[in-house]
């Protein structure tokens, strides 16, 4: 049974929730200092850092479902893979899902957090020094 049709969410929600992911990885990462210089911050940080994750999760969370349910209702791998001639429907879908993969900025969201990974750890080893 198809439903809706998949399509892109406009740009604005896109980097709107890469942004919240961003601010979420940021605050988690940030605990590592606050907890030498400002330890009554850490726990509104913490819970910004949380809040944040649950939405940024969830709203990833609902992309790959609506994606792996595009793949599902079209039955996209079993044509692709008995050559069944594609219909424009299905190509429609095809271009949603590989536009959708596209635009998306998961990419740049685990660059980011690899990044400010190594930058928190850095910044615990030369606290932990300066101590």
């Amino acid at each position: 049974m198809k439903t809706q049709k998949p399509h892109i969410v406009p740009k604005y929600v896109t980097y709107g929730f890469f942004l919240i992911g961003l601010f979420s990885a940021i605050a988690f990462r940030a605990i590592i200092i606050l907890q030498r210089m400002e330890p009554n911050r850490v726990r509104p940080v913490w819970y910004f850092g949380i809040v944040g994750y649950i939405f940024f999760f969830f709203y990833r969370f609902e992309i790959t479902k609506k994606r792996k349910k595009a793949i599902s209702d079209y039955a996209l791998i079993e044509k692709v893979e008995s050559k069944t001639p594609l219909s424009d429907e299905d190509r429609k879908v095809l271009l949603y899902l590989l536009s959708s993969i596209k635009v998306s900025l998961e990419d740049m969201n685990y660059a980011l957090i690899f990044f400010l990974s190594i930058v928190a750890i850095a910044a615990d080893i030369i606290l932990a020094a300066v101590k």
